[in-house]
Order: C-alpha cells, then sequence, then structure tokens
C-alpha cells in the first residue's frame, strides 16, 4: 500500500500535479516520500523547502542506495537552477550523472546532463551549452524531455540569432508539450514562441528607427550593409566581424559616426559623448585624435574613419548603407534588467556570476534600480532576491550578454 502511495505521488508529479502528490505522502518522511514531497515544492515554487526536504532525503538514503541519492542531486540541481543559485557545486551533478551512467539508469543520467546545458545557455557559453547538447540523443527521450531538449536548441538559436532553427525547434516543443500533458510545460513553450513575435531590437540611422524581429536581425546581418552593433558591442559586414566589447571608448565613438552616416560629426560632439566632457579643451581633442586613430586600426578593411572640416566621418566602400543595431530598451544597468526581466528571483552574487562582475558593481545597480522602482527585492542577508516583471512587449533574451554567433 506505502509503495502503491510512491508509485500515484510519482506519476502525479510526471503529469505536473505536485497537489496531487502531497495528498499522496505529505505526511511520511522516509526518504522517498522526502524525494518526492521535495519535487512537489519545488514544482509549487518554494525552492527553499524544496532544497530541504532534498537534502534530507539523500541523506536518508544509504550507501547502497547511490542510484536513489543521486536522483536526489539531480532533482536538487533543478531547483538550484529554477532559483536560479548559480553558485550551487556542478561537480555535484557531474558525479550524480556518471553515477546514474554506470548503474543504467539513462533516463535520469541524460535528464542530468540536459540541465547542465540550461546553466551553460543561461550564463550565455553558448559554445560550451552546443558541445554538451551534441552529446545528447533526444531520439529515444520520453515527449517532456524531448520538449525540454527542443526549448534549449530554441534557446541557443535565439542566442545566436538563427530565427529559422528558433522556430523548427519550438514548433517540435509544441508537439511533445502537447504529448506530455503537462501544462507548465505547455506554457512554458508558449512564453518561449512568443519571442519570436516580439521586438527583438531597434534599427537606428540618421533618418529613422524601427523596431526589428528576430528574423529581421538575422536578415540585416545577412545583408550587404555595414551594422554597428550595440547589442553585443560589435561591427559586421557580411562575414567579417570586429568585436569592441572591451574599448567602450571606440565604441561610443564608431556609434556616434554611424548614427550620423553619412553625414560627419562634429569634434565637440564626440568628445562630449566619447569622454563625458562638458567643456572641450585641447587635452580633449588631443585624446580624441588618439582614440580615432585606435579605431581606424580596429576596424581595419571594415570602414574608414576620416578628418572633416568640423569633426569626422564614417565611411564604407563595400557596404550599402550603415546602421545601428540598438537594444530594444536601453539605459546604464540594461544587462542587470535583462536578466531580472526573466521573472524568476535572483540574488545579487548569482547576477555577479552571469555577469562577470564583481558583487559590488551588481549591488549598486540593483540599488539604483529598486531607488527608481524598477526592481524590488524580498528576504534579507544571503536569501535576499531580487526581480521585476517582464519588459512588457520586448524579447529580453538577446539582451542578455553573448559570444557572437559562430564564435
Amino acid at each position: 500500500m506505502m509503495d502503491s502511495l510512491i508509485t500515484a505521488a510519482g506519476r502525479a508529479l510526471a503529469a505536473g500535479d505536485p497537489l496531487g502528490a502531497l495528498n499522496r505522502v505529505a505526511l511520511r518522511n522516509d526518504p522517498p516520500a522526502l524525494a518526492l514531497r521535495g519535487i512537489a515544492m519545488a514544482q509549487l515554487g518554494d525552492f527553499p523547502k524544496a532544497k530541504a526536504l532534498l537534502q534530507s532525503a539523500a541523506r536518508a538514503f544509504g550507501p547502497k542506495q547511490a542510484v536513489a541519492r543521486a536522483r536526489c542531486v539531480v532533482a536538487e540541481a533543478e531547483v538550484a537552477l529554477a532559483s536560479r543559485d548559480l553558485a550551487w557545486p556542478t561537480h555535484r551533478l557531474d558525479a550524480a550523472q556518471a553515477t546514474l551512467q554506470s548503474h543504467g539508469d539513462i533516463m535520469n543520467a541524460e535528464y542530468a546532463r540536459y540541465l547542465t546545458v540550461r546553466r551553460l545557455l543561461l550564463v550565455g557559453h553558448l559554445d560550451d551549452a552546443e558541445r554538451a547538447l551534441a552529446g545528447l540523443d533526444p531520439a529515444s527521450f520520453p515527449p517532456a524531455l524531448m520538449a525540454a531538449h527542443a526549448l534549449v536548441v530554441a534557446g541557443i538559436a535565439i542566442r545566436r540569432v538563427h530565427a529559422g532553427v528558433a522556430h523548427e525547434a519550438l514548433t517540435r516543443a509544441a508537439v511533445n508539450a502537447r504529448l506530455a500533458g503537462i501544462p507548465a510545460l505547455t506554457a512554458e513553450v508558449e512564453a518561449a514562441s512568443r519571442l519570436l513575435t516580439l521586438p527583438a531590437a531597434r534599427l537606428v540611422s540618421r533618418d529613422f528607427e524601427r523596431t526589428l524581429l528576430l528574423g529581421d536581425v538575422e536578415a540585416l546581418f545577412a545583408s550587404d550593409s555595414l551594422v554597428i552593433d550595440a547589442c553585443r558591442h560589435v561591427v559586421r559586414h557580411a562575414d567579417e566581424a570586429v568585436s569592441l566589447a572591451t574599448r567602450p571608448v571606440l565604441f561610443t565613438l564608431l556609434r556616434a559616426l554611424a548614427e550620423a552616416w553619412p553625414g560627419d560629426v562634429p569634434r565637440n560632439t564626440l568628445i562630449a559623448r566619447a569622454f563625458r566632457a562638458k567643456y572641450a579643451d585641447e587635452t580633449h581633442r588631443a585624446r580624441l585624435r588618439v582614440e580615432i586613430g585606435r579605431l581606424r586600426a580596429m576596424l581595419g578593411t571594415l570602414a574608414q574613419v576620416n578628418a572633416t572640416t568640423d569633426g569626422f566621418v564614417l565611411e564604407s566602400h563595400d557596404a550599402s548603407e550603415v546602421v545601428v543595431l540598438a537594444r530594444p530598451v536601453e539605459g546604464k544597468h540594461g544587462e542587470v534588467l535583462a536578466f531580472l526581466a526573466d521573472g524568476e528571483s535572483w540574488s545579487s552574487s548569482a547576477l555577479a556570476l552571469a555577469l562577470g562582475a564583481s558583487q559590488r558593481t551588481v549591488q549598486r545597480s540593483l540599488d539604483a534600480l529598486a531607488a527608481s522602482g524598477m526592481v524590488h527585492s524580498f528576504g534579507g542577508g544571503r536569501a535576499r532576491r531580487w526581480m521585476t516583471p517582464p519588459l512588457p512587449g520586448f524579447t529580453t533574451t538577446l539582451l542578455l550578454p553573448s559570444p557572437l554567433p559562430g564564435d
């Protein structure tokens, strides 16, 4: 009778019914029940309670129950990912995956690898995510896991600005989500699919500005235009690209020149934008000449920066036009907002890890955003979390830092 309750609770969880599972095992404290209760609490969004229950279950399983303990670790890893606990020790997930693989629990071993891919995608390590994903064969997966696999494929494609690949993957995800019959999974697929119908960026030129969908961005990259990509701080034309991600002053100068193309930009305007100087003196003009020289060297054959009577002008002999690709929403704390815009709660330490920035820098951004009412926090100390509703009407995935497509 007791084992039948465990089986029934497991089936309820697999169908996305955490309350049904809790009705069967809520009063039990044996290891399998603790594990199922932990997964149920995770599905209900109570991540701290879920983590505690899963850790208790892992301790309660004996040394001879290695597979059961490994499954608890995999579930704990998923909770950590959902709660944006990016400091969770990933080597534990690797060890659990190896244990499951060696004991023949192939499905859970593959799910552990899938969680690894999801984490890599979240922090923008697209190359590593693709390599890990290549080792997964979804053909033998049940529908729920096939849908999850397709969601990851779509996530990578969106970050790579491959709209067609993303659309195909999301179509597969929708089919498998319906077969799985899990409402939460279907809702996740629908939310991901909406990203392809929302503005992903803005096209800015001297005479106009308009929003672009992901497919439009992909077409722009394939066009003959010289694109000044302010989403990733890159200048690109055809198959050639030069990153200025570590040279913010040079990129600011380049963007100012591109926005004025085919006209020129006065020297004082460039000084004000690049150096944030209210009044230009001879030292600023000298520095401008130095930075323009560095910009010329970085651009190579992509474009030229020539002096005019009043300032400088950007010229490209091969491109048909020069345009700026900007984020849908720009601001001083745009990258922090981009991560928070997924609607999940983040700790400042997790944001710092994902952004590759210091925790103090992230905390200053969070304090500034909180003062303006754009984010809010709950909890205290190490348990403090920050969140904000998703930005209405905008694709947030493209705002996240990531390598260049094809890197």
